[in-house]
């Protein structure tokens, strides 16, 4: 018997949490964008344009931390930046057709990431967000709960169920 097999369940989602972000910046390396990267293009594809301070807070992160992101972002081509017209101290972040591009590749390494059946990785998804409802507090499991009946079915995963399960 495996001495893994003996592990808690807690320490067996924890090491399996981080093994699969490792796997996963490496895949999104070759892509050209990180984690951090990948959540803000899909705010953005779901959400549209926004100022920097908007995505940050919808990603989780402080606005210094979204700018470095959107720097990255902006010198691969995958976002467009313009001065916003109603506060000219601000500029709006938009997606890019390379964005796109890039996040539908995205999900293709996610989805490939896991293995499985499409009907266990959804088994799997509705498992982990009962997980971060029951764990997470009100705040958080409302949002998770909106995020799953936005996304419920659609063919791109929800990555921002991973982000407020890391608080992020």
């Amino acid at each position: 018997m495996s001495y893994r097999n003996q592990w808690p369940t807690n320490r067996l989602l924890s090491t399996a949490a981080r093994l699969v972000e490792h796997a996963w910046n490496e895949d999104l390396a070759s892509l050209g964008v990180t984690h951090a990267g990948v959540m803000a293009l899909d705010v953005l594809q779901s959400e549209g344009s926004m100022t920097q301070a908007q995505l940050a807070s919808q990603v989780r992160v402080q606005a210094q931390t979204m700018g470095k992101t959107l720097h990255r972002l902006e010198a691969h081509g995958h976002v467009t930046r313009s001065r916003n017209e109603r506060d000219r101290r601000s500029h709006v972040v938009a997606i890019s057709l390379a964005g796109e591009r890039v996040l539908a590749d995205a999900a293709r390494l996610e989805q490939n990431l896991l293995g499985g059946s499409r009907d266990s990785d959804e088994q799997f998804r509705d498992r982990l967000v009962e997980i971060i409802a029951a764990h997470g507090g009100a705040r958080w499991r409302r949002e998770v709960e909106d995020g799953r009946s936005r996304s419920h079915g659609a063919a791109t995963a929800d990555r921002g169920a991973g982000a407020l399960a890391e608080g992020h």
